[in-house]
């Protein structure tokens, strides 16, 4: 007996307990895409798999329906594997451990992947319910998603006659996510001479900071370790005569960093802590409100590689503090809704070069570009390079949609209130399938799911059953 098992929805939640036993990171996703092609050839569904994993299962209308547009339910098969420092799993060989506390599920010691296990489990309960009737379902499961919406691009929609789609990916129950911006990866990559230098090995390390999704909460005014790092630098070189040996910060470009650090060498020890220590006091000032847990340690330290020549050593800190960050632009059609934004997100050093890493956003493309081109222009002046890649379209918000007005008045009569209809700053992947299928009309929406991408991740049961309902109907009222 599965620890999910007397939950209702009862198929939703087996399905879900049957996923969780298989991993299923980001770029181990094979297994799992393997499965959902057993699970819709047990039906005699008709499918397609490809060489990115990505799974399309295809169910005929049911009676009444024939004459209806096809639907498709989407949603994307890897999760975010995290874990406790004391968790021993192996997140790319083990299944999960869940249990069920109260109204919410969770997974002892690591993330639960309900970030998108649910839609998942959703999308097939529906394919195999003969309870349900609805027009042609298509459910597209696509993978990557969370390294950048990899699948999705590579998907091959052609076997697709649906233009309504329901994605099944967010997070908070009665919002409708109907817009969301586009977006890059941008790489900036500073070569590296490195020579000897007499001096004190020191390490500068920036803790405490809150972090934060860059596409949600970009507007909170949280510093970011990384540029914190370089102001820092900068204020020692401009105290003592220092060579920097190494600077990293972060795990995930489209993460604000919340701790970075750097090591570097000098024979003015005291002169560089007395200089980070009062640009420390100012940092604290300016973001006492933002992030009262702000930290700046200087300890003895050790280097792995030769420190950077003074030339190079420059370089890199005016990378670090010249590099635009956070809003560019606001939107001037939607109140309080970030136009443009970027995120230095990792910063990583090797012994040949110096990288640090962008998730670029905007619902401009013009403006996107705009931002590519200033950090590829900074970085060229002082001798690097850049590489551009996981560049998705913005998705549009439509002022005429059918989906939208049927969910809105499904999810007025199940709740007796209206829900909220938003356009996002974080990418989903609504805009490449918009670009994909012409004339897509596309909503997304999701149960309760809290602390995602977190050992604390949690999915509310509750939720899950009004979710599942609202889809049900939505589908029937399909014709």
């Amino acid at each position: 007996m599965g620890v999910l098992s007397g939950l209702e929805p009862k198929r939703v939640f087996e399905i879900f307990e049957e996923l969780c036993a298989i991993p299923h990171g980001s770029t181990h996703t094979k297994a799992i895409s393997d499965w959902c092609v057993e699970f819709g050839k047990k039906l005699g569904l008709e499918w397609y798999q490809d060489a990115a994993n990505n799974v399309i299962l295809i169910a005929p209308a049911t009676a009444g329906y024939e004459d209806a547009p096809a639907v498709i339910l989407q949603g994307h098969l890897d999760m975010v594997c995290e874990k406790e420092p004391d968790c021993a799993k192996d997140m790319d060989a083990e299944g999960l451990d869940l249990f069920v506390d109260g109204d919410v599920i969770g997974a002892k010691g690591t993330t639960l992947g309900s970030d998108d296990g649910i839609a998942v489990a959703m999308a097939l309960a529906a394919l195999e319910d003969e309870t349900l009737s609805h027009p042609r379902l298509e459910a597209v499961l696509t993978t990557e998603e969370e390294i950048g919406m990899l699948g999705a691009a590579a998907l091959d929609v052609s076997p697709l006659r649906g233009r309504t789609m329901l994605n099944i990916d967010s997070e908070v129950e009665g919002v409708f996510t109907v817009g969301c911006a586009g977006g890059s990866r941008v790489s900036c990559r500073l070569p590296l001479v490195r020579e000897p230098f007499a001096g004190e090995t020191l390490t500068l390390r920036i803790s405490g900071l809150a972090g934060g999704h860059s596409g949600v909460e970009i507007d909170k005014g949280r510093a970011n370790a990384n540029l914190l790092l370089g102001r820092l630098l900068r204020a020692a070189s401009g105290a003592a005569e220092v060579r920097l040996v190494s600077a990293a910060g972060g795990s995930k470009d489209n993460a604000i960093p919340a701790a970075a650090e750097a090591v570097l060498v000098s024979a003015e020890a005291e002169a560089v802590q007395a200089a980070v220590k009062e640009l420390t006091e100012s940092l604290k000032k300016e973001y006492r409100a933002a992030d009262p847990g702000l930290t700046v340690t200087v300890e003895p330290g050790v280097a792995r590689w030769l420190p950077m020549d003074a030339a190079t050593t420059e370089k890199a800190i005016c990378l670090l503090l010249c590099l635009p960050n956070g809003i560019q632009a606001m939107s001037m059609d939607i109140p309080g809704l970030v136009q443009t934004s970027l995120n230095l997100g990792i910063l990583a050093c090797e012994e040949g070069q110096l990288s640090a890493d962008f998730s670029v956003r905007s619902s401009l493309a013009s403006q996107k570009q705009m931002m590519q081109e200033r950090l590829r222009c900074l970085t060229e002046q002082i001798g690097g390079h850049v590489a551009i890649w996981g560049d998705y379209p913005a998705w549009e918000y439509l002022p005429q949609s059918p989906l939208r007005e049927r969910m809105t008045q499904v999810y007025r009569e199940q709740y007796g209130r209206e829900p909220v209809i938003e356009t996002i700053h974080a990418g989903v992947e609504c805009g490449i399938f918009s670009e994909k299928l012409p004339g897509l009309d596309c909503v997304s929406f999701g149960p309760d799911l809290t602390d995602i991408h977190t050992p604390r991740e949690r999915m509310h049961i509750a939720s899950v059953q009004r979710t599942w309902a609202l889809v049900r109907e939505v589908l029937k009222r399909s014709k």
